[in-house]
């Protein structure tokens, strides 16, 4: 597909400006961050947080910026994980001392070797954030980032994640996905900072999140919403993007029909657009905008696949599941 060099033109000023409106929100933080030295343990690096930052919201962001920076994702943890221990105890005290000791073990091990999986991170964020002074705790529940996650029958623990409070107020944040992304083609992890995934708007959030524990449930609990949700990308949150249409990330179409999207916070002069089979770009055409929400429809062929990826710039946006009446 042939596209003007003045859309590339457009195309690269815009992505310039979203990835720029959200650096420098935090970049005096950052840049502190950046220089750092080594720290020989959790606690001399809390120490220096404290010295450095007064609020608690910049030492609550400093400590997530640290983690995602200077931390790897264990990839070989991830595709293999260890089979899980048993451990037998005759009271909740005596089981809450042995996770203690376990926890302890593990934030030790992912402080030294700069490597872990997501328990890793969180763990290591609360420990930080409790030595500087914070309330904070980890969460764990289910996470949507695969495309098969579209329509699952069942909720898992596969995650984890953190709330902490800032003045009094509890936030949400995943410093593992701050850290880069996971690529299920190549199998490997694609190491970038994102910012977005602190403090993030609790909508967004629990749209790829769902706590395993009730209390932490900030959102509707709605299970099957969450289970049959799209798949939303960090393209869809840094624009503030909404999906008003359809209701589900499970449409049903065939061959011919036509699949109608309304998407909030989106313009006709957006380079929005999906890949066909060919992984051809194939743009967003007649489309509709009003008050903000843009409303177009799509033909669907039923050489498209079972899933229709949508991206914004070069961001990808939103997926949705296809199936057949």
């Amino acid at each position: 597909m042939i596209i003007k060099k003045i859309a590339f033109v457009f195309l690269f000023l815009n992505v310039g400006f979203i990835t720029s409106s959200y650096s420098q929100k935090y970049n005096a933080i950052d840049s502190i961050i950046l220089k750092y030295p080594h720290f020989g343990n959790p606690e001399k690096l809390a120490e220096r947080i404290q010295k450095d930052f007064i609020s608690e919201h910049d030492k609550a962001r400093a400590i997530y910026s640290w983690i995602a920076l200077n931390l790897n994702y264990d990839v070989k943890t991830y595709l293999d994980p260890p089979k899980q221990k048993t451990y037998k105890f005759k009271t909740e005290a005596e089981w809450a001392k042995k996770k203690q000791l376990l926890n302890a073990k593990t934030i030790q091990k992912t402080f030294n070797s700069k490597k872990a999986v997501c328990e890793g991170f969180a763990l290591l964020y609360e420990y930080l954030a409790t030595l500087s002074g914070l309330k904070c705790q980890t969460i764990v529940g289910d996470s949507k980032t695969l495309l098969n996650d579209i329509g699952r029958k069942r909720l898992r623990s596969n995650h984890a994640w953190n709330t902490v409070q800032i003045n009094g107020k509890w936030i949400l944040l995943d410093v593992t996905w701050g850290n880069g992304f996971y690529n299920e083609k190549r199998k490997v992890v694609i190491k970038e900072f994102t910012p977005i995934y602190f403090d993030m708007n609790p909508d967004y959030f629990y749209a790829k999140h769902f706590p395993e524990n009730a209390m932490y449930s900030g959102n509707t609990g709605n299970r099957e919403a969450f289970l049959n949700g799209p798949i939303l990308y960090d393209g869809f949150f840094m624009a503030e993007a909404k999906v008003l249409f359809p209701f589900s990330g499970i449409i049903q179409a065939n061959d011919g029909d036509k699949m109608t999207f309304k998407f909030k916070n989106v313009s006709r002069l957006d380079y929005l657009f999906y890949l066909n089979k060919k992984e051809e770009q194939i743009m967003i055409e007649n489309a509709k905008e009003e008050d903000g929400v843009l409303e177009f429809q799509i033909t669907y062929d039923k050489k498209m696949g079972r899933f229709i990826t949508f991206f914004l710039f070069d961001k990808t946006f939103a997926t949705f599941k296809i199936v057949h009446k």
